[in-house]
């Protein structure tokens, strides 16, 4: 009798916790779903999000995450509300923001400003001084003809005398090959997959024309209206997305396996070699990856408006925070 109460104990115990867990899945709450807008095709500096939503960072803070390449200019989709957030680059946010468009920086994905222009080196492009009477090959954006501009000025370059030509989301190969003479790179990308193809490029990094060029390229962006309407949303996304990125710093190889797994089309010596590149790049010496220093912004703003690129400068409050960096 001893040994049958027992077993109908047991029996009892084995269907509460059954029922138990059943509720539990029942009561669960659905997955919000979120949009990623990337501004570009796949490449590493988007694998922090990749990294984020296959190792189901995302999903355990109760978010549904779509990453997806934007079918147009990324400020103005999450304004109208086509995405919850995007990527973007410190210049375009200063840009969106002196024309209303009401977004926000809320992380750098790199510290520091890796990019430049670069060509062959049979061009004989070796500063912003040789950009007259050359073709330079991008993607027209305001911005990038505004930066151009200014500089062949100030290296003492004739500015109508450089052609520039709209060329789409042609690569960098194939503009300096076959559509213009240089072209603006992530060195983390086309300078690395030119090193591995064996050639010799000239590089003039930003950074090094001027320090005031050292801004955010790129940022992860959203929209005010989500900021105001949704702040835990914003947290929990970041918190997610921070946990990506440091996978991708600690773990350059597996970011880049994932990366790979989202985007077989890329080439895998390529991903391995950038990744491990941009490694101790993503946080530098930053004490947290996707901190924003106001001076950064300060520095660049105010070089755009010397430059007299812009006619006023922006409330740097309303365009970045490192408010929801966990």
């Amino acid at each position: 009798m001893l040994r049958k109460k027992s077993w109908f104990l047991l029996l009892s115990i084995i269907l509460s916790l059954a029922l138990f867990a059943g509720c539990q899945q029942g009561d669960e709450a659905p997955l919000e779903k979120v949009t990623i807008l990337l501004d570009w095709t796949p490449n590493t500096n988007y694998s922090g999000l990749y990294a984020a939503k296959d190792k189901g960072y995302y999903r355990e803070e109760g978010l549904e995450v779509e990453i997806v390449q934007a079918s147009g200019t990324v400020p103005q989709l999450l304004a109208a509300e086509k995405g919850e957030f995007g990527v973007s680059y410190q210049e375009e946010v200063t840009f969106a923001r002196l024309e209303n468009i009401p977004i926000v920086s809320i992380a750098a994905v790199v510290q520091h400003n890796t990019s430049g222009f670069a060509s062959f080196k049979e061009t004989g492009i070796s500063s912003p001084a040789d950009f007259e009477g050359k073709r330079y090959g991008g993607w027209g954006a305001p911005s990038e003809e505004a930066t151009i501009k200014a500089l062949s000025e100030r290296f003492g370059a004739d500015f109508d005398q450089v052609e520039m030509v709209n060329a789409g989301e042609a690569d960098f190969f194939t503009i300096i090959e076959r559509l213009a003479d240089f072209a603006w790179i992530y060195y983390g990308w086309d300078g690395v997959e030119a090193e591995l193809k064996g050639l010799e490029l000239n590089f003039i990094q930003l950074t090094e024309l001027d320090p005031a060029l050292d801004y955010y390229t790129p940022v992860l962006i959203t929209s005010e209206s989500l900021i105001s309407k949704q702040p835990e949303l914003v947290k929990k996304f970041m918190r997610a997305t921070s946990r990506g990125y440091e996978l991708a710093i600690n773990n350059p190889e597996e970011a880049a396996e994932i990366l790979l797994e989202n985007a077989p089309e890329l080439d895998r010596d390529l991903v391995i070699a950038s990744q491990k590149w941009l490694a101790d790049k993503f946080q530098a010496e930053a004490e947290t990856w996707g901190q924003q220093d106001r001076t950064t912004w300060e520095n660049y703003t105010r070089w755009l408006y010397d430059n007299h690129l812009i006619d006023e400068l922006i409330q740097l409050e309303q365009a970045y925070t490192n408010e929801f960096l966990p």
